[in-house]
């Protein structure tokens, strides 16, 4: 589902990712790990499109992501990738449903409340639909993060430290609800961590 291939990024002279090879089929479930500053964050905005790499070629569900720009590659990004990132970015001024739902506009799908519903359903946050982010818990954030990155039903589906703030219960929340709903929509599943408490969830490793 996605390949990188010798992927290096640098900030100024600095280099800040060296990135072998690497492949995903689709609706595989890979850890990826490394210290504290070894490029794991660098790489997961690379794959998701978010940042361009100095050199090295990234393929995302057949798609040189290089050659796509602008709102080619936002629309590309919205259809086929879901993100969870470590803190939620969840629109304040939007209620659970409506932040939902603005995730099928920007995405360019149609609207369907039938969907977002099902969706917090699965996650058990259905009736927290009419509430606002700062209404919510850490780990009913970290559910809505999940919901809105699944929703499109994505290829590949992205977590960024998605357990550093969480305590045990919710850890485990979150770790089974990505398994579980990256396996519902066939999507390829790559957790970004260095918490001790993922890593024996997955079995397959990329390390850098």
């Amino acid at each position: 589902m996605f390949a990188i291939q010798e992927v290096i990024h640098k900030y100024g002279d600095k280099t800040v990712l060296q990135a072998p090879n690497w492949s995903a089929a689709q609706g595989e479930q890979w850890l990826l790990l490394g210290n504290s500053g070894s490029g794991k964050t660098t790489l997961l905005h690379i794959l998701g499109g978010l940042l361009r790499p100095t050199s090295g070629q990234v393929q995302m569900a057949g798609q040189s992501l290089q050659t796509l720009q602008g709102s080619q590659l936002d629309k590309f990004r919205a259809k086929n990738i879901g993100l969870v990132f470590q803190k939620p970015h969840l629109i304040q001024t939007l209620t659970v449903l409506d932040n939902l739902l603005l995730a099928q506009y920007l995405a360019g799908v149609k609207q369907s409340k039938a969907r977002c519903m099902d969706v917090l359903e699965q996650l058990g946050m259905q009736t927290h639909k009419k509430s606002y982010p700062n209404k919510l818990s850490q780990g009913e954030m970290q559910r809505v993060s999940v919901a809105r990155a699944v929703l499109n039903a994505p290829k590949v589906l992205l977590a960024d430290e998605p357990t550093a703030s969480l305590d045990d219960h919710n850890t485990v929340q979150v770790i089974n609800l990505l398994k579980q709903q990256a396996q519902a929509v066939n999507a390829t599943l790559v957790i970004a961590t260095h918490d001790q408490r993922v890593k024996t969830e997955i079995s397959q490793v990329y390390e850098l």
